[in-house]
């Protein structure tokens, strides 16, 4: 059995990201008793589904300086040369190198860029759905998950407390919530 024959509502085409409808998040283990969460406002990709489910691709772009922690002084200080360095370093980008079944979930495999650094990574996508919509296009859903380390990033600021552990954590947990649009012929 193909992997085609596995995606319920498979479709061959190029999809736009409809960033109205999706949602970019992140979460970080904050002062090593909570987690802080923030979100991304401003993003843009598109997935490429080919006849060979394996030969799909995914582009993402993120306006780092469209980062929200709901904490405008914290916002400005990631956004700030300890940080993100939005001036030198505006986005994060997301190409994907390959596409695998793993179980009811799928596993894409890309490189990530932040901070002119490049890593492979390994996103868990879940397929929420493909079907029409109200506007007579197709629409499908997505729900991917990942965890990075800031600072294989050169994120790498180190805010230690006074007694031991630091202010935030290494470990960051991305979530995305993606809705994509049938590009029409």
């Amino acid at each position: 059995m193909t992997l085609a024959a596995t995606i319920p509502g498979y479709i061959v085409g190029t999809w736009t990201i409809d960033a109205t409808h999706s949602d970019v998040s992140f979460s970080v283990r904050h002062m090593m008793v909570s987690k802080v969460k923030g979100r991304f406002g401003s993003f843009s990709g598109s997935i490429v589904t080919a006849p060979n489910p394996a030969d799909s691709t995914v582009t993402a772009e993120i306006d780092l300086s469209s980062i929200d922690t709901n904490n405008a002084q914290r916002d400005g200080h990631v956004r700030s040369a300890d940080f993100f360095e939005v001036e030198k370093y505006p986005s994060m980008t997301f190409t994907s190198t390959s596409l695998e079944g793993a179980g009811d979930d799928y596993l894409v495999r890309g490189d990530l860029t932040l901070k002119g650094i490049t890593k492979n990574i390994a996103l868990k996508v879940e397929l929420n759905g493909i079907g029409p919509d109200a506007y007579g296009g197709t629409r499908a859903g997505f729900t991917v998950t990942t965890e990075i380390s800031r600072k294989e990033f050169g994120v790498d600021i180190d805010m230690p407390m006074d007694g031991g552990g630091v202010v935030i954590g290494d470990k960051i947990t991305i979530t995305l919530e993606i809705e994509a649009v049938l590009n029409q012929a």
